[in-house]
């Protein structure tokens, strides 16, 4: 893959959360381009992202967000992906091929993520017996919704980037291939599983971690 056209060529630090697929597509972009960075571990569900050293960085107390040499910070997972492809085979250069690609990040964000990765988050990091449980079958509804739209588009094309793999299908995908955790069956969807396959059989893939004992057990009793 070619390298970034950024003149920003220092290390980047990383402000993130390995289990967290917002924060993972950060990291498998970076791998992927060979980019140098350093990966400090921030814990989204224990206040770890909201000290004040923290929010001086990124008022809004989240990860992922990225800190260049010169003390700029970028937050939001899918514009951090924007800007890291820049001048890459990443994102296309055509534009209305970019900007399809950016279509399809917003859905992620809009209509994938806050149903899929939010049932995931609530079957292992929340109590058993939390009542936000009570939400996960919407949350399951809504996900698989989603999922039948990307189904539906992976029937007649390859990657969501355009005619090439790229920051799309990394958004996407982060949460996908964890949708099991929040009791989102993908066995319905075999344009979805030949995708999956597809992205993690592209150069530099890297898996997201996997959640800790605690997390899994939860999921295990969730799902």
């Amino acid at each position: 893959m070619a390298r970034p056209a950024q003149g920003d060529r220092g290390v980047i630090t990383v402000y993130g959360f390995s289990p967290s697929g917002n924060c993972h597509k950060v990291r498998l972009l970076l791998e992927q381009l060979g980019r140098d960075y350093r990966w400090i571990e921030k814990r989204s569900d224990d206040g770890s992202t909201r000290t004040p050293e923290m929010l001086a960085r990124n008022p809004n107390g989240k990860v992922p967000f990225i800190e260049l040499d010169d003390g700029r910070v970028l937050t939001e997972s899918n514009a951090i992906l924007h800007w890291l492809a820049e001048g890459t085979p990443f994102l296309p250069v055509d534009p209305w091929q970019k900007a399809q690609a950016l279509s399809w990040m917003f859905f992620e964000q809009y209509s994938h993520e806050p149903y899929i990765a939010v049932a995931r988050f609530i079957c292992g990091w929340t109590p058993i017996d939390s009542p936000r449980r009570a939400d996960l079958p919407r949350l399951r509804e809504r996900g698989h919704q989603a999922l039948a739209v990307m189904e539906r588009h992976l029937s007649s094309q390859q990657w969501f980037t355009g005619d090439f793999y790229g920051i799309a299908d990394i958004a996407l995908h982060a949460y996908t291939c964890v949708a099991g955790h929040g009791g989102i069956d993908l066995a319905a969807y075999p344009a979805i599983r030949g995708w999956l396959e597809r992205v993690e059989a592209t150069p530099g893939f890297v898996p997201m971690p996997a959640p800790d004992a605690d997390a899994q057990a939860l999921i295990d009793q969730s799902t």
